[in-house]
């Protein structure tokens, strides 16, 4: 994460909680103590504290059918690993920020802020321990900065590395996650299961907490360092990140249609899969077994079954082969998430944008 740091003005500034629908609680630069590779002055307390906002550990899951608590238009995270299929809905992340899992017996931690609209999957094992994060109640260019329970170290989440504590400069291990619409999610995986509401904790889960935050481009709770006026700043783009590198990918105007994207950047070839009716985009990159592959649009597509290669293969959207001659193997994945555009510019010094603008 190589930042061009620029220092700002201190002022005081409003704090966020979804306890008060993003309403004054407080908000004044307030890192701990100790060396950070970041700024403590821009390292600011969003109001609720530490653990303040309480992270999930091994949810309660139901299945697809069961689940009453959704719109079609809400958005989930999706996560498949060793044939288990699991979805981690927006309205649960709004209020918890992390849920520490274990699906297909892998410990991860689903990572969401809902400041930046950024979730990412990391890998709960820390030098050989496996650990859980929690919601330090602190936020550093108003993203999410988790802490593990191993070492109390913090975490920037969009810069994937530590930047306090013992485990200092050490950076995370992600996994390939889908974002989209619920209505998508359960029409692809009907055999997935979901996070339910019996949390533990007494929250509104129907119910949105930060008030117009995601569509009003003008609203920022918090200090960001450095602004990109290029693309409105709530844009949901798909970042993918390749030696501290950044290229964004806007969803492809097709209306229902899938459109395969072939592309290179930083010397990686890679496949861009979008659907912008479906609401959902994922990147992969293109060297399965050494060579380049040429990706299609199927004609037909079946429920996870979305597209395929000039070898009879046909994949989903976690890249994994369901028919054809290399089932059950991958296709390579990229760090890669979702993010509202103006949250990647303080964090990587190259952000780049695919097409037109």
């Amino acid at each position: 994460m190589k930042n061009q740091l620029i220092l700002i003005a201190l002022f005081s500034l409003i704090a966020c909680s979804p306890e008060n629908n993003g309403q004054p609680s407080g908000g004044n630069p307030s890192a701990p103590d100790g060396d950070w590779l970041i700024p403590k002055n821009l390292v600011f307390d969003g109001g609720p504290g530490k653990d303040g906002i309480p992270a999930m550990t091994d949810p309660d899951m139901i299945p697809v059918g069961q689940v009453d608590y959704l719109a079609d238009d809400d958005l989930i995270i999706g996560f498949s690993y060793n044939g288990e299929v699991r979805a981690y809905p927006h309205p649960i992340l709004d209020w918890h920020e992390i849920i520490n899992d274990s699906p297909g017996g892998l410990p991860v931690a689903i990572t969401y802020c809902p400041l930046t609209g950024t979730g990412i999957a990391w890998d709960r094992e820390l030098d050989g321990k496996v650990t859980t994060f929690g919601v330090s109640g602190l936020l550093y260019n108003t993203n999410l900065i988790p802490y593990d329970r191993l070492t109390d170290s913090n975490w920037v989440q969009i810069g994937l590395m530590c930047v306090n504590g013992k485990l200092k400069g050490q950076t995370i291990k992600t996994y390939h996650l889908i974002e989209t619409t619920w209505k998508t999610w359960k029409e692809m995986y009907p055999q997935s299961t979901v996070v339910s509401t019996n949390t533990g904790f007494s929250r509104r889960y129907g119910r949105y907490p930060y008030g117009d935050y995601k569509t009003n481009d003008d609203k920022l709770l918090f200090p960001v360092e450095i602004k990109d006026d290029r693309l409105p700043a709530k844009e949901r783009v798909l970042a993918v990140v390749i030696d501290e590198a950044i290229m964004a990918y806007r969803f492809f105007p097709a209306k229902d249609q899938t459109v395969i994207l072939h592309d290179r950047f930083m010397n990686t070839d890679l496949v861009v899969v979008s659907n912008d009716e479906k609401n959902f985009i994922a990147a992969f990159e293109n060297d399965f077994g050494g060579g380049k592959r040429n990706f299609t649009v199927l004609q037909s597509p079946e429920k996870d079954k979305v597209f395929g290669d000039d070898l009879g293969n046909i994949y989903d959207l976690f890249g994994e082969v369901k028919e054809g001659p290399d089932k059950g193997k991958s296709l390579p994945r990229v760090t890669s998430f979702m993010a509202y555009w103006f949250s990647l510019r303080p964090f990587y010094e190259s952000v780049d944008v695919h097409g037109k603008i």
